[in-house]
């Protein structure tokens, strides 16, 4: 370690390529004023880790509301294990071109949407028990089963939306693009913590269920834009063809 402090040098990059910090913003601002796939890029993204950041505080209390007593460190590794069966599923799906990513985290989003809204469902469907302590309650068990479902959707999440930001969003400007969406998140997720004790629970999962909802349609968005892009980048390559193959007869 001494040798290291006396011989090696800092790395600073690039002096050329170096900016201040509001330069940086500047244009981060302006790839998403001109480019509406980076401002749904990073909308979804901001809505789906808001819903997650806040599930993360309230799984324990959903699952015992009368303070029962649940195998905590059995249920977070049930947790990891459908995670990770989502990223193995995320790796599967984005090894073939179909269907491609824009399309099926349609689908992933409302899974989301449809898996946190199990606690209000089971709020009124399912009696709920007053009786302190004990094991897990029925209501307890559906939701459960629900959480792991978002544990697997978020698993699927993290490579596929990595996927699309490589695509979409200019990397010597990502880092900065990403952190202007996560003031409001970031805003949210302090916001439902601090009145956690104020708001019901039921109230909570609503609205991440109807964050995952809005991230799903923006989704689905976002795809009719790119297939609007392609259909005329392909064209436009049609009729370029079109005007080559008639230069030589023209001459």
């Amino acid at each position: 370690m001494i040798i290291i402090l006396l011989s090696w040098t800092e790395t600073y990059g690039d002096p050329s390529e170096s900016k201040d910090l509001l330069t940086q913003f500047r244009g981060a601002a302006a790839a998403i004023a001109t480019d509406e796939k980076i401002t749904f890029l990073g909308a979804i993204q901001s809505l789906f880790e808001g819903s997650m950041y806040t599930f993360v505080f309230l799984w324990t209390p959903a699952l015992s509301p009368n303070d029962e007593d649940i195998p905590h460190g059995f249920i977070f590794a049930t947790f990891m294990l459908s995670s990770m069966l989502g990223s193995s599923i995320a790796s599967r799906l984005l090894a073939h071109p179909s269907p491609k990513v824009e399309s099926y985290m349609q689908i992933v989003f409302m899974t989301s949407s449809a898996s946190l809204l199990l606690p209000v469902i089971t709020n009124f469907l399912v009696t709920p028990s007053s009786v302190k302590g004990g094991s897990i309650s029925f209501s307890g068990c559906i939701q459960l089963i629900g959480f792991c479902t978002f544990e697997a959707c978020v698993g699927i999440f993290w490579p596929s939306i990595m996927k699309m930001r490589s695509q979409y969003i200019p990397e010597e400007a990502r880092s900065t693009i990403m952190n202007f969406f996560r003031i409001p998140l970031n805003i949210f997720v302090c916001n439902a913590l601090y009145n956690v004790k104020a708001l019901p629970m039921t109230v909570m999962f609503g609205m991440c269920s109807i964050f995952l909802f809005v991230a799903s349609m923006l989704q689905r968005r976002l795809m009719v834009i790119i297939e609007i892009h392609m259909s005329r980048s392909q064209d436009w390559m049609a009729m370029k063809e079109m005007d080559s193959e008639a230069d030589p007869l023209n001459g």
